[in-house]
């Protein structure tokens, strides 16, 4: 598992639907090393902080592994790698493993890189600032955040290495079906409410699914 690009870029502003946005979707790949942060990359900013960013969601990967899914889906279009507005573009790493805490590693020079990262299982849905994002929880091709547990430098070809697992019975795939789907799988509901590293606020969301079930 490693990560074969970094990605950052800075909030612009563009016409969208015949309005104005603010959007932090573009990104680029950088060169050499890039400090990673509690709440972001450096050189690297969100748009909407209510929806994006935060010590829960301060950095988005996306696995490499989608790209040739969405080059069938979007024929003719230019996907570099940071087009899906992903800080690290991924290998090996895919929504359907376990909630894990990975530490980042640079193999290439037998030395061990500073950065710790804590997967977490919030995921990205219908943005409205882009939308290809908005097929993403369809088609179960969502990526997943990292919050950062310890700040260093991260870069292209480090290797990500499970140091742990926060949950292993639910995933971040999981956490998109009961999202988008399966609103009514009461186990995996009352799992999720148990998941220490889910924020509060989706805890609330899954606590209101049962809660309605119940009604029933």
């Amino acid at each position: 598992m490693k990560i074969l690009s970094v990605n950052v870029g800075l909030p612009r502003e563009v016409t969208w639907q015949g309005k104005l946005v603010t959007t932090g979707i573009f990104k680029e790949p950088v060169q050499g090393r890039v400090m990673m942060r509690r709440l972001n990359l450096d050189g690297d900013q969100q748009a909407d902080l209510t929806v994006h960013g935060g010590v829960s969601k301060a950095v988005y990967a996306y696995p490499s592994e989608h790209y040739g899914y969405w080059r069938t889906e979007l024929p003719g279009m230019d996907l570099a790698r940071g087009m899906f507005g992903e800080n690290f573009t991924t290998e090996g790493l895919l929504e359907n493993a376990g909630l894990h805490r990975g530490q980042v590693s640079n193999r290439r020079n037998g030395s061990h890189g500073h950065g710790t990262t804590n997967a977490l299982l919030q995921t990205r849905y219908k943005v409205w600032t882009c939308r290809y994002h908005q097929a993403f929880s369809g088609r179960r091709r969502t990526g997943f955040y990292f919050a950062v547990m310890r700040e260093g430098m991260v870069g292209a070809g480090d290797a990500v290495e499970l140091v742990g697992h926060e949950q292993q019975d639910i995933s971040v795939a999981d956490i998109t079906r009961l999202y988008a789907f399966d609103k009514d799988d009461v186990k995996s509901l009352r799992q999720a409410t148990q998941i220490e590293a889910l924020p509060e606020s989706w805890k609330g969301y899954f606590r209101h699914q049962l809660e309605k079930q119940t009604e029933q």
